[in-house]
């Protein structure tokens, strides 16, 4: 691991580097990933079935009620902080994020491109008036006094998205939009979904901008992040990947670091702010 590391350095010094970051980033901050090797299969709700029925809102919403209450206490670890950091000493030029946890603006990072959206927005369907997933709390726990605080659903296991296992959802009330009174959606892309054509065509201008591309926390499984390692490599931009276990783009990449995020992004970034230092030093007259 220690020669692999040292190669990464050397990819990474003193080039623009964009970052693109998954589910397993967050793991330490205590969600749950969908890929990784200790993951349990989920059925998440796609999109055809949200707006389908009344009902599979309810269902999706009571659940969500519960999940959010977690995850709105999850706080940035050191995988978040190290790339922060590289942002901030001008190492990391961008970000692009397949998590909608919002963590990474958390960290301190600036320059986020959120691909899936943020589950602390909330949209509504008809009208489009995007609101805060804060005020919608406060409105759901006023509509359903006492839930999400019974034993069965403070045991409930979270999901990646903010979901949690509840399994009795009925008579949760649902709240509609304040414009409108049209029905809610958390502003995030469900599976099943499209991400905007806009936000995608950003994202691959800043790959094409990028001199390398570090991928980190995702297996790739799927055609949103992958589409970017792709684009690289097929404009021959060096990618560096850290992720435990196996991914669908490492046939595409230059360097694979089999490892967790939060330490193996720890020791990159202070390695990339020494190798800073020695370049400046040595750039110094005698």
């Amino acid at each position: 691991m220690e020669a692999a590391l040292s190669d990464a350095v050397e990819l990474l010094a003193g080039r623009r580097v964009v970052a693109l970051t998954g589910a397993g980033l967050s793991t330490d901050s205590g969600i749950p990933d969908y890929r990784g090797p200790t993951s349990v299969p989920r059925q998440p709700m796609t999109y055809q079935e949200f707006i389908a029925t009344p009902q599979a809102q309810q269902r999706y919403w009571a659940r969500s009620h519960v999940g959010w209450q977690r995850m709105r206490q999850a706080r940035p670890n050191a995988g978040h902080e190290a790339l922060a950091r590289l942002e901030a000493s001008g190492a990391v030029a961008a970000l692009i994020t397949q998590n909608v946890d919002g963590l990474h603006r958390a960290a301190g990072s600036e320059h986020v491109v959120d691909l899936h959206g943020r589950i602390a927005d909330v949209v509504c369907l008809r009208c489009g008036e995007v609101t805060s997933r804060t005020a919608l709390h406060d409105r759901l726990t006023e509509l359903n006094p006492g839930f999400g605080v019974r034993t069965h659903d403070t045991t409930a296991t979270t999901a990646p998205d903010g979901d949690a296992e509840v399994s009795d959802v009925s008579g949760f009330r649902l709240a509609s939009c304040l414009v409108c009174r049209g029905p809610l959606k958390p502003d995030v892309v469900f599976f099943g979904e499209n991400v905007p054509k806009e936000r995608v065509l950003r994202c691959y201008e800043l790959v094409e901008s990028a001199q390398v591309l570090l991928v980190a926390g995702t297996s790739l499984a799927v055609q949103s992040g992958l589409r970017f390692v792709r684009r690289a490599h097929r404009e021959q931009i060096p990618v560096v990947l850290v992720n435990r276990g196996a991914t669908r783009g490492d046939p595409l990449v230059t360097l694979r670091l089999d490892a967790g995020c939060s330490p193996t992004l720890s020791v990159l970034a202070d390695a990339l702010a020494s190798a800073s230092d020695d370049a400046v030093e040595e750039a110094q007259p005698a």
